[in-house]
């Protein structure tokens, strides 16, 4: 139900050798990523760009949105340190979710420290993307915002995988970073409110056509767990969130 054929979603996640074609800081950040490369153009003048900063009052409840369900079966996954964020690929049998009665697999989760999306101009602790793919290529991120509190119960369970990422860069040895049993029960619940709006990749080359779904409940992490997140990668990627981009007329719709 869920299989896809598409088996690279972000292109960049997968490229760990030397250099880093972009970084968040310096000559390569994202003020610069639109003339790095003519393959990221679109990070440049793309007009429909992520992430956003969404604005309650703006949003356009529609009655036609459904309830976002959530179907992932604990899989056993390895955790990859692509030294601009940290991610989790997923196989085919992990499930995923139904949007508009069309099957999404999820495909892959990674996090970025502060939030990329904002609510209302506010900027959280860190921000975790799940992104689905259906059979005919349509991706769907659904981002969960994170602020400073208690620990995340999901990022706990990941605790000693981040730490050995952490020793990899200090050691220059491999380690083993599986993972059994993921996703775990706290990712299968069924929001009760999420904005949808069309945006792009927020990484080069900020291909557009996706669609975010930005769950509204915020998630809490511990100062700690947010270190930890930063911990394994390029010190230019430390702080590895995209400023928000013009909305340029999109319209933000809410289902609750």
């Amino acid at each position: 139900m869920y299989k896809t054929t598409n088996s690279s979603i972000d292109p960049w996640m997968e490229q760990v050798e030397e250099p880093l074609q972009f970084t968040y800081l310096g000559e390569k950040g994202p003020e610069k990523w639109g003339t790095l490369n003519p393959k990221f153009s679109l990070c440049g003048n793309g007009k429909s760009q992520s992430p956003i900063n969404i604005i309650t009052k703006q949003v356009l409840p529609n009655n036609k949105l459904k309830p976002l369900i959530r179907g992932y079966h604990p899989v056993n996954v390895t955790m990859v340190n692509n030294r601009i964020t940290v991610s989790i690929d997923y196989p085919e049998q992990t499930g995923g979710i139904i949007v508009d009665g069309k099957p999404y697999a999820l495909k892959q989760m990674h996090w970025h420290s502060p939030s990329e999306h904002r609510i209302n101009g506010k900027r959280y602790a860190a921000e975790m993307h799940m992104v689905h793919v259906s059979d005919d290529g349509n991706v769907i991120t659904v981002a969960t915002l994170f602020k400073n509190g208690p620990p995340d119960p999901v990022l706990t369970k990941l605790h000693k995988q981040f730490n050995e990422l952490a020793y990899e860069v200090k050691s220059h040895e491999k380690a083993p970073n599986s993972v059994e049993n993921f996703p775990p029960k706290e990712l299968r619940i069924t929001p009760h409110k999420y904005y949808k709006y069309t945006g792009s990749s927020s990484v080069p080359p900020c291909g557009e056509g996706l669609t975010y779904l930005v769950l509204a409940k915020v998630r809490s992490i511990s100062r700690e767990q947010v270190e930890g997140l930063k911990a394994p990668l390029e010190m230019e990627c430390k702080y590895n969130a995209r400023p928000c981009q013009a909305i340029n007329g999109r319209r933000v719709e809410v289902y609750e």
